[in-house]
Formats: structure tokens, sequence, C-alpha cells
């Protein structure tokens, strides 16, 4: 009887292998003084370039806004919006964002077509050295060199004109500089000049990247030439893509240097880029609110349509 009793004994709960991780143990209190320490010290870490990002870039733009709502006299009124509406009703400033629009499409679309095409064509071969040394040696030059090249060429008795004359093709010489919108084509043309190398040594990075395997599996596949290019190839360029419109984007937008080497935005204030007018209304016609206003409505322009991009290209498929 007594065995049974026994028998029927519930047994003692086994000690659990894993220790108890409840909040409240003591290795919990133990670590929530180490995790709030290392916090502390990345955020230590951390500050000196927040607060120098801050000093440089967001104090000066939001002392932008605030200028931008107040008018131009020396003891400044607030204004509210009117510096704003000057968008709408100063036909200087309608030709301005006219064309930032088309710097807009020109400096993405050239540059990168442009780039895609060299760097594919100069990827292999003994003559591709040579071919890439030229196109990427115009990047090194800055912007005021670059337009006074140009400047030589563009002139009403520059290099242009004369080849015209010379072949006997006098009917298309022409002041490419002194017409819009001749002024504002041609000077894209010359800022694709020079921003087509980054674009090849960003694009030929991208080719080296390409797995060679995959190459070697389209080929057994059938696929060749264009096919072999539009299907394989610029698919896994996408990334190197987005690097080239967003760096073409941007710098178009703020493109200042070159238009003012060549036409100081003129004649009568026709090839002005945004840019361009913020520069002629806060310092030469000396509205600084009007001009704090341009600076604005781009700055706001370059963050929209770089997030939109953004956006649209690193969005993966199907979400």
């Amino acid at each position: 009887m007594s065995s049974s009793v026994e028998q029927r004994r519930p047994s003692p709960p086994r000690p659990s292998a894993r220790p108890d991780r409840r909040p409240g143990r003591p290795a919990d209190r133990r670590r929530g003084p180490r995790q709030a320490g290392s916090r502390l010290a990345g955020a230590g870490f951390l500050a000196p370039a927040v607060l120098f990002v801050g000093a440089l870039l967001l104090l000066p733009f939001a002392t932008t806004i605030h200028r931008s709502f107040f008018d131009d006299r020396r003891v400044s009124g607030f204004a509210g919006l009117d510096n704003y509406t000057l968008f709408l009703n100063d036909p200087t400033l309608v030709r301005s964002v006219q064309n930032t629009l088309m710097w807009v499409v020109g400096s993405v679309a050239l540059p990168m077509v442009l780039g895609l095409a060299i760097a594919v064509l100069t990827h292999s071969g003994g003559w591709s050295r040579m071919a890439r040394l030229l196109v990427v040696l115009p990047y090194a030059l800055s912007g005021s060199a670059v337009a006074v090249v140009w400047n030589f060429v563009l002139t009403t008795d520059g290099a242009a004109n004369q080849a015209l004359r010379a072949f006997g093709l006098d009917s298309f010489a022409q002041g490419w500089l002194l017409e819009w919108p001749g002024n504002t084509l041609v000077m894209i043309i010359a800022n694709t000049w020079q921003a087509a190398g980054v674009a090849v040594i960003l694009f030929l990075v991208g080719l080296q990247t390409i797995p060679p395997e995959t190459l070697e599996a389209a080929a057994l596949d059938g696929a060749a030439g264009w096919r072999k290019f539009w299907y394989v190839v610029l698919p896994q360029l996408r990334t190197v893509s987005v690097i080239v419109v967003g760096t073409s984007l941007v710098g178009g937008l703020k493109s200042f240097d070159l238009i003012w080497v060549l036409t100081q935005g003129g004649p009568g204030r026709q090839s002005e880029t945004l840019a361009v007018s913020m520069y002629q209304e806060t310092f030469l016609a000396l509205h600084p609110g009007a001009g704090a206003a341009v600076a604005v409505v781009l700055t706001a322009i370059v963050l929209l349509t770089s997030w939109l991009y953004l956006r649209r290209q690193l969005t993966p498929k199907g979400t």
C-alpha cells in the first residue's frame, strides 16, 4: 500500500536549463545601464557632426526661409507671400523656371545616354584607355574653365562659325549665345561635355561588377547584341543609373558658373536659371527678399525631384 502511494506522488519540478529572462532579474538590471551608456557614447560621437551640419546648412536655410517672407526695404516689413507671387507675375522669373526645366531634362538625359554609350563601347579594346581619358578629362576642369573654352567656340567670330564658313555653310553661322532658346541649348551641350565624364566612370564601375557567369548564361540562351544589353546588362546597372541621374539632376538645377561666364543670364536675362536669378535678385538688384524666395523654391525643387526619383527607383518591385 505504501509503495503505491509513493508511486502516485508527483515528481519534484526539474530545474530549468535556461535562466529566467523575466524583467527585474539582476542581469537585466546590469544590462540597462550598459545600453544607456553605449547610447550616450554614440550620441556624444555624433553630436559634433550634427552641430556642424546644423550650423553650416540648417541654420542658414532657416534664415533664408524667414527672410523670404519680408520685403526688400532696409527696415524690412512682413510681406507674406508677395515674394513668391513673383513666380506668377514676373516674366523674368517665369522664363527662369522654363530654363531650369530645360536644364533638368538636358543635364540628366544627355550625360546619362552619352556616358552609358561611351562606357559600353570602351569597356574592352586596346584604345579604350585613351578614349576614356579624353572623355573624363573635361570633368577635371572647373565650370569656369569649361565656360572659357566654349566661349572661344560659340562667340560670333568663334571656332564654330569659322568652321562652318570654311566648309561653305555660311547660312548656318549665327550668334549662338545671343538668342533664346538656342543659347540655353548650347550651354546644356557644353555642360554635357563636362558632366559626361563622371557618368562614364560610374558606368564603367558598374560594368566591371557584372558577374561573367551572367553574361555567359545569356550567351548560351542565344542573347546577343542589343537584346543582351537591354535584358541582361542594363538591368544590372540600375543602382549606378540612380547615382548618375541623381548627381546630374542636382548639378543641372544648381548650375551657375557656366551660365554666368558665357552669358551672365543674358541677353535681357533670357538665359537665366533659378540659380542665376537668385544671384541677380540678391546681389545685383538688391532684392534680398525675392532672392531668398528664389533660393527656397530652388531648394524645394531639388529636394522634391530627388525624393520622387529615388523613391521610385529604390523601392523594391512588387511592394
